[in-house]
């Protein structure tokens, strides 16, 4: 599928990985929707930090992915939609899982329901690495079993097989998408590299982490948004799931280390036992197969895991970025 010119809407563009996602359809030739959260505050989330230039060319539709009406009403005239919006915190659905089940499920509900209606020409429905669990080998590929390893990841492996039915039994246009551990600018300090990165540049010496045994096979956020676009184009992978994924990993440990070694060499890891996973619930090691998106499409790694790393810590070095996170507290 060509993507210039398609009317194309993105839920969860005021997030992290959606904001990125709308810069590059725009640069795509894209006519570009955003889907974001209504909220009181009239906050479009990291859109608010788009220049005017840039915000003038989106059209903004503020609501609720929990909305069946919302979402259709947001859907109507699209010819592809970006679904990104989600509820991602794992510790988060330790405490509230009702909420992952009604936003990730019922959410990725509405939208096949609407795109079903409304002939919708391409739906990408986002995954996440973590409904694999723990490997049980590597490098991960898709026919790996799936783990429902917490509420979080319960809820993502649901959404995918609600996707993956309307494809069989609708023949909706559905390609599910799926990210590993994904980093870069405006990443949610609930992540492991900004809540590294922002304890050292607020001066801590004592770097605050759970576990630091586990591995996760790491992608700078620019090279996941040109996956997305890469999987939009490859019509072979309507009605399948694709990685999107580096196929090497790292340690948290090794990771958090090499962030200290770049911004504060003096500070050292302090482990805190409310920052840990209930056992069972760890997922230990996450090492990608990029053997399907190399296969079916253009997409290769652009950034190596030093040049991100070092392109995220000079955004978070700004007073601007810096001061939207709350370093001093564990965010859950």
């Amino acid at each position: 599928m060509e993507l210039k010119g398609k009317k194309v809407l993105i839920t969860g563009a005021d997030g992290f990985i959606g904001s990125h996602l709308v810069e590059r359809l725009i640069e795509e030739g894209c006519d570009v929707k955003a889907f974001v959260y209504y909220n009181s505050f009239n906050s479009w989330g990291w859109l608010d930090s788009f220049p005017e230039s840039v915000l003038s060319t989106i059209e903004i539709f503020s609501g609720d992915i929990r909305d069946p009406n919302g979402v259709r009403t947001a859907m109507t005239g699209v010819d592809v939609v970006f679904h990104l919006a989600a509820l991602i915190a794992i510790p988060f659905s330790y405490h509230s899982p009702d909420s992952y089940i009604d936003t990730n499920i019922k959410g990725t509900l509405n939208v096949l329901q609407a795109a079903r209606d409304l002939n919708i020409q391409k739906v990408l429905v986002t995954s996440t690495s973590e409904v694999y669990g723990t490997a049980l080998y590597v490098p991960i590929d898709e026919k790996h079993e799936r783990q429902p390893q917490s509420p979080y990841s319960a809820s993502k492996i649901g959404a995918d097989c609600i996707a993956e039915s309307f494809y069989r039994s609708f023949n909706l246009p559905v390609t599910i998408v799926r990210p590993f551990n994904t980093f870069g600018p405006r990443q949610s300090a609930r992540a492991v590299i900004p809540t590294i990165i922002t304890q050292l540049l607020n001066g801590k010496k004592e770097i605050s982490l759970g576990d630091t045994t586990p591995t996760r096979d790491l992608l700078y956020v620019k090279d996941t948004v040109n996956g997305f676009v890469a999987i939009a184009k490859a019509d072979e992978l309507t009605g399948q799931d694709c990685n999107i994924a580096t196929q090497s990993e790292i340690s948290v440990g090794d990771l958090a280390n090499q962030l200290i070694q770049i911004i504060d060499p003096t500070a050292k890891i302090v482990q805190e036992n409310d920052r840990l996973r209930p056992t069972k619930s760890e997922v230990f090691r996450l090492f990608g197969s990029r053997e399907k998106i190399s296969k079916y499409t253009d997409w290769r790694q652009l950034y190596s895991l030093e040049d991100g790393l070092r392109e995220t810590i000079e955004w978070f070095r700004k007073e601007e970025n810096l001061k939207n996170y709350k370093a001093n507290i564990y965010n859950i």
